[in-house]
Parts: structure tokens; C-alpha cells; sequence
């Protein structure tokens, strides 16, 4: 499949695991602002291979993920990960790694150029839908990170 040149921005997250979910949290916040036709908003949830497309078909990748890091919880860090050992080795449980992800994609194509934002978490709650205070208040930096990208003020780290 050719490469479609437009921008991808994909939440990552078990929605039904509080923090853990920050990522589709932050797609739906993001899904009630508008943006050009050349960028798509994604609810990735759990993650899984069935992903593995959007490493081919767009170029570049914003993503947004948890992470159980070093980091005070809330923390939002924009990296931009080249290999998958560039990413963070604890991000946050789901079906498949999203390192295991990236190492599926580098074998068949090179990697379009992946923003990765991460908020990091303290713990993984099961069936609680509510982000919490910390992680919520979190969300505009996120946000802001992304328009930022999308604007070309952060086209390098």
C-alpha cells in the first residue's frame, strides 16, 4: 500500500482502565476541535497488530500513550523514537507492546517519522472509565503538544 503523506494522530489506551486510557482520552478530546483533511484522529485502543497498517500508511505518526516511567505522575514527554529501542521499555500493558509493534513494522518498511507523547501513570486501575485528577489535568499539555507538532513548531526534538 502507498504511502498516503498524512498525518496520523493515534490514542493508545485501555479505556476501561482509568489512566491507562489517557491516550484515547486524549483523541477524544482532540476529536472536538477540527483539523485539515490530511490529518486523521485514531482510537487505537488496546493496540494489537491489526495497527501494524498505519505504520505504512501515514508519515507522520503522532502517538499518545501511557507510560509507568520514573516521571511525577502527569508527566507528558514528547519523544521522537527512530528504532524501537528508542521507546520507552514500560509503557503501559495492552494486547501486544507497542515496542513489539514498532519491531513488526521495521521489518517489512522503514518507519515514517513517529512523534510519541507519553503521560506517565502510577498504576493500572480495571474497570474504571475516569482518568484521574492528576492524569486529567495532564490533558491540555497533551493537546498542546499536538497542535504544536501539527503546527510545525516542534518538527525536531
Amino acid at each position: 500500500m502507498k504511502t498516503i503523506k498524512s498525518t496520523l494522530i493515534l490514542g493508545i489506551g485501555n479505556y476501561l482502565m482509568g489512566d491507562e486510557g489517557v491516550g484515547v482520552h486524549a483523541i477524544n478530546e482532540l476529536s472536538k476541535d477540527d483539523y485539515p483533511e490530511d490529518v486523521r484522529l485514531v482510537d487505537g485502543g488496546t493496540g494489537g497488530f491489526h495497527l501494524l497498517s498505519f505504520f505504512h500508511d501515514y508519515d507522520p505518526l503522532i502517538i499518545i500513550d501511557a507510560t509507568m516511567d520514573d516521571q511525577p505522575v502527569g508527566s507528558v514527554r514528547l519523544l521522537e523514537p527512530r528504532f524501537a529501542s528508542d521507546f520507552p521499555r514500560t509503557l503501559s500493558a495492552h494486547d501486544i507492546g507497542l515496542r513489539d509493534l514498532i519491531e513488526t513494522a521495521i521489518l517489512s518498511a522503514p518507519l515514517p517519522k513517529i512523534f510519541l507523547i507519553t503521560v506517565s501513570i502510577h498504576e493500572i486501575r480495571s474497570m474504571v472509565i475516569d482518568l484521574s485528577p492528576e492524569i486529567a489535568r495532564s490533558l491540555p499539555a497533551v493537546i498542546r503538544t499536538v497542535k504544536e507538532i501539527l503546527s510545525g513548531k516542534k518538527d525536531t526534538l
